[in-house]
């Protein structure tokens, strides 16, 4: 039996998410999730829309509030967050660049 797998290492994501030069960069897409890297710097506007997927958080570095819908939670490295499909949701008042691995079940479709 064959066993497929991929290894990634988060130095060479971030490396690769910087020449790619976007705030969101998807390493992996799978037919039941995608994964990826998204940074917001400190202070900056978080410009996400619903997604039509289920969609967890897992903020690496820095600091800053999620919103979804009427509720705020406060993130730090360590918080791991989810938000259901068709929420609206975003990142407030970010005191410190945010580096988040992020991973929508099933795949989001690309804008």
């Amino acid at each position: 039996m064959t066993t497929y797998f991929q290894a990634f290492e988060l130095d060479e994501l971030e490396k690769k998410q910087a020449e790619a030069n976007q705030p969101y960069f998807e390493f992996l897409r799978r037919r039941g999730m995608s994964v990826g890297i998204y940074t917001l710097p400190a202070g900056a506007q978080d410009q996400q829309h619903p997604h039509t997927a289920d969609e967890m958080y897992v903020v690496l570095r820095g600091r800053g509030t999620l919103r979804v819908v009427d509720q705020e939670h406060e993130v730090k490295a360590g918080s791991v967050v989810s938000v259901d499909h068709g929420e609206e949701h975003r990142f407030v008042d970010v005191a410190e660049d945010l580096h988040l691995l992020v991973v929508f079940a099933p795949p989001d479709e690309p804008d």
